[in-house]
């Protein structure tokens, strides 16, 4: 679904009356969370697992830092491995992803991603697809989204927070964006990770309570021909806004904005008249790395794409995060 804009503080008075008005709905919601959490038994897997959540529906920024704490890991001699719902996929797992053969309709757009950065196993069940990743020789997990999921004991938590935007207007789904109480979340992680500029006031909020970690996302160095190119841009992510805002800071002239739900599966006829449309505008189409796996395999090649990474303002702070896991599972040292 799209993200409602009332959810981040657009839509005037008339935006906040409905969050108010869905409050109850959201108190419902957030009951049977807490009930899910406090029915759970979670399992050990056999391997530090370091989860990479956040407190909201949609995106903030997940995936890009999951492989930069895998990164990390590896600077550090562990073997890490990926661990994913699939969310948007049908496969249940656990099953080790091939983007050679599986595509996003069979285990979701995340987890191909993913695996273009090491191996990357989509499991509903996480405690069944910890043990299997462990078992084909994964040291630690690294696992994408699951901080509310009770099934699968975490050693680290890492909540990431889009620093436009916070936690929106402090309700729970479907009043507004978040997925439980920010202080009963912050209580089981071990540190924040605000994305970009804090203008929402993260590290305020936090108030020295946890870690703050601070990191942006890049575009790729190819990414900067586009400067003083016209484009089309188009992008079904969490905040469709934020890739638009890369494509102008990279100095692209971005004629035409097309935003599509998150995870939104893309028809052949759809990609057709995105395609006709650049064209008529004379303007080259361009989308989110994410977004790609999602193409049409036939009309990928005629889309630019744009892949971000999660750069760090401070890599120490990670690596003093890290130190802190179970010994024996990770080895060596940090490069530099």
């Amino acid at each position: 679904m799209r993200t409602p804009g009332f959810w981040y503080g657009s839509g005037g008075p008339a935006g906040a009356a409905l969050g108010w008005a869905l409050a109850p709905l959201g108190a419902l919601y957030g009951l049977a969370g807490r009930l899910r959490m406090a029915s759970g038994r979670p399992e050990r897997a056999g391997a530090p697992v370091i989860c990479v959540g956040n407190l909201v529906a949609g995106g903030a920024g997940k995936t890009p830092v999951c492989i930069a704490v895998a990164e990390a890991l590896r600077a550090r001699g562990a073997v890490p491995a990926f661990l994913t719902r699939g969310h948007g996929g049908r496969e249940h797992g656990p099953l080790a992803v091939d983007p050679g053969i599986h595509d996003s309709a069979a285990v979701g757009d995340e987890a191909l991603l993913l695996a273009s950065h090491g191996p990357c196993w989509v499991a509903r069940d996480r405690a069944a697809g910890a043990r299997a990743a462990v078992a084909a020789g994964a040291s630690v997990l690294v696992m994408d989204d699951g901080f509310q999921n009770p099934g699968l004991a975490k050693d680290l938590s890492l909540i990431v927070v889009d620093g436009a935007v916070g936690f929106g207007n402090g309700h729970l789904v479907p009043a507004g964006p978040l997925r439980e109480p920010v202080a009963r979340g912050l209580a089981r992680a071990g540190a924040v990770v605000v994305v970009g500029e804090d203008r929402a006031g993260v590290e305020r909020r936090v108030a020295g309570a946890l870690p703050v970690l601070h990191a942006r996302l890049e575009p790729v160095e190819e990414a900067r021909a586009l400067a003083g190119r016209t484009v089309l841009a188009f992008a079904g992510i969490g905040r469709p806004e934020k890739f638009f805002a890369t494509l102008e800071a990279l100095g692209a002239r971005v004629v035409e904005r097309a935003a599509f739900a998150d995870h939104h599966p893309y028809r052949p006829e759809e990609v057709l008249a995105l395609l006709d449309r650049a064209a008529a505008l004379g303007a080259l189409p361009v989308t989110t790395a994410k977004d790609a796996v999602r193409l049409p395999d036939d009309l990928r090649a005629l889309v630019r794409v744009v892949p971000v990474r999660a750069v760090w303002r401070e890599p120490a702070a990670l690596d003093r995060l890290l130190t802190s896991l179970p010994t024996g599972h990770l080895t060596g040292v940090p490069n530099g």
